[in-house]
């Protein structure tokens, strides 16, 4: 108490001259309205700055729910969408009554390799959401893998990016299917093999999957052509441009085909006839 006293003392002269300053400044305000007006719009200037600035920072850390709220999102307009690709009519976009074949679980990339010869990711979804072996992982850009481990709260995918990964696709424009691998040597480039020589490939083709397995459903993009080669064996080798990013994945889309089971059951049934 006794310091702020003497501070007061100590200070005295420029206090009061800051009081008068103050008044002063007030009434030339109050009473010319040439300077009022000036005031108003520094103040307005000065105030909206702060608020600016002040929304922008709640607006940052606001980011992690509005991804949140977009993912959902996201999550709703794909099962609308395949339903349409699967040519059912849409009567209501309730989601109560909403239908697929396909349920799509949102999740976060927390761990992702692709340097290495045989790649894996990890995201942070696991058993207790229902994610099963062998679920399709996309992003809304393109396939990311196949899931090939599964814990209660958190699950790996064999990325394709791996040599052991082999997908069905195809050529959108002409339905010539071959199978997509990796020759380890660019993560953003991988391989389109055994697609007929008959095929009429050109650069800028679009690829995608091709719907003949029980993970992807059909059409999920790929990428581009980037360039190609004909094999001994009349067939394209063909380089695709991924359209991911493999190298930069953070949130992707696991995917559950809802009969799968009753497809396998299906063909089992079906490869048993046959070999009798």
């Amino acid at each position: 108490m006794r310091q702020i006293i003497f501070f007061f003392i100590r200070n005295k002269n420029f206090l009061f001259f800051l009081l008068l300053f103050c008044i002063a400044l007030v009434l030339t305000v109050r009473s010319h309205s040439f300077h009022k007006s000036k005031f108003v719009s520094s103040s307005n200037y000065v105030t909206g700055g702060v608020y600016s600035f002040t929304d922008n920072i709640s607006g940052y850390f606001g980011l992690k729910t509005e991804n949140e709220k977009l993912l959902e999102e996201n999550l709703r307009l794909r099962k609308l969408l395949q339903i349409t690709l699967n040519q059912k009519e849409i009567d209501s976009l309730e989601e109560s009554e909403v239908t697929s074949q396909y349920r799509y679980v949102a999740a976060k990339v927390i761990n992702n390799n692709y340097s290495k010869t045989k790649n894996n990711i990890t995201v942070k979804k696991g058993s207790k959401d229902s994610v099963k072996l062998d679920m399709g992982v996309i992003t809304s850009k393109g396939i990311i893998g196949v899931v090939n481990s599964v814990s209660k709260n958190y699950a790996t995918i064999q990325s394709i990016l791996n040599t052991n990964s082999s997908i069905n696709a195809k050529l959108k424009k002409t339905e010539h299917f071959g199978f997509l691998e990796w020759d380890t040597k660019n993560p953003n480039v991988a391989q389109l093999i055994q697609i007929p020589r008959l095929a009429p490939v050109q650069i800028g083709d679009t690829i995608t999957t091709g719907g003949k397995s029980t993970i992807f459903p059909k059409g999920v993009l790929i990428g581009t052509v980037k360039d190609y080669t004909l094999k001994e064996d009349d067939s394209y080798l063909i380089n695709v441009a991924l359209f991911n990013d493999m190298t930069n994945l953070k949130n992707v889309y696991i995917i559950e085909n809802t009969d799968k089971v009753e497809i396998q059951q299906l063909e089992e049934t079906v490869a048993e006839d046959d070999a009798e």
